[in-house]
């Protein structure tokens, strides 16, 4: 298979087009949204979504979030869409927030991960947008990557995982938020947050009250999809996600993070290391070291394009040095946990 490469700055009618057909003909487009770049089929499709997991050889009981561009779609994917449904869509749609409902017949079983539920957004990005009102189908789209490995936050990254594989990328530059969307379980009488992202359990609560938080967001990603009774019901809860290729070592602590790199080092005396910290300017003989960023945001940008650095540079151990979980860093810290091997205090 050879991997069309679309360049889109602006949506032309022209160029979106050409990437809806192939999702209308049931094959896979990689796009950009505001948070990751995509990998989309038609979401209705069972024969369609089967290529996604086979492409990204990603396990089959791993859900897939349905990206909509109005809100009548969503009546058909689901059902039981309340008030809190609609208060969330209201407030935070188009945008980087994913709401869990009870899904509707109409979605095939392979989307949904067996769940009896189904993951929906609405994305922000222009090109995004545009590409699922062209296709006139939800589109079903994790990650754009190999199963595992760090979310692309440009068509590079899509391009060095899956070339050949997908029929079609659209290059529209490099992503603004740089991790995947909050997404929050409404499905039930208390809503429960599955994934933090750049909506933040704070602006949540602001519109609907208390929310709960699943026990799975601060472990580190090698249980089988069910930690202490609780299912997984959402992409990124289960398995290891958004890792490196080298053995990564997380720092929680950071205040005396420049001390326990010191006692880390000896032990990998033989091995490239990879250093990510929020020291600007920071440098360490015989270490490759990024630096993450000053605050959250930008540590979001970051975290997935440093990973990725380090695997063209062949770091074999990653040492990350933790950030405030303080809105958008929690999703940051989320993502590192679930990549790491080992953390550390």
């Amino acid at each position: 298979m050879k991997t069309k490469i679309l360049k889109i700055k602006i949506p032309t009618d022209r160029k979106i087009l050409i990437a809806a057909k192939i999702i209308q003909r049931g094959d896979l487009v990689a796009f950009p949204t505001e948070t990751v770049y995509g990998l989309g089929a038609n979401a209705l499709s069972a024969k369609s979504v089967r290529k996604i997991f086979v492409a990204k050889k990603r396990p089959f009981d791993d859900p897939l979030i349905v990206h909509v561009s109005n809100e009548e779609q969503v009546y058909e994917l689901a059902k039981g869409v309340n008030l809190r449904s609609k208060l969330l869509m209201d407030n935070f749609w188009p945008g980087p927030l994913t709401l869990v409902l009870e899904k509707s017949k109409k979605v095939p079983s392979i989307t949904t991960g067996g769940l009896r539920t189904v993951a929906i957004r609405m994305p922000a990005h222009k090109i995004a947008h545009a590409l699922i009102e062209k296709a006139k189908v939800p589109i079903a789209a994790p990650s754009a990557n190999l199963f595992g490995k760090p979310s692309p936050t440009n068509a590079r990254d899509v391009f060095e995982d899956l070339n050949g594989r997908i029929d079609c990328i659209i290059d529209g530059g490099t992503t603004t938020i740089g991790v995947e969307s909050t997404i929050l379980d409404v499905s039930s009488q208390r809503a429960v947050l599955l994934r933090p992202g750049k909506i933040s359990t704070e602006q949540i609560e602001k519109i609907i009250g208390k929310i709960d938080q699943h026990p799975l967001i601060k472990k580190k990603g090698f249980n089988k999809g069910q930690r202490g009774g609780q299912v997984a019901k959402a992409p990124g809860m289960k398995y290891k996600h958004y890792a490196p290729q080298g053995f990564v070592i997380l720092i929680e602590e950071s205040t005396n993070f420049w001390t326990q790199v010191r006692s880390i080092l000896p032990h990998y005396k033989n091995k490239k290391v990879g250093i990510i910290t929020s020291t600007k300017g920071k440098k360490h003989h015989g270490a490759v070291v990024k630096f993450l960023g000053k605050t959250p945001q930008m540590a979001a940008r970051n975290i997935f394009k440093i990973f990725r650095e380090f695997d063209r540079k062949g770091v074999e151990v990653a040492i990350v040095q933790g950030i405030s979980e303080k809105g958008l860093g929690a999703a940051v810290m989320n993502r590192v946990r679930k990549a790491a091997d080992k953390i550390e205090g």
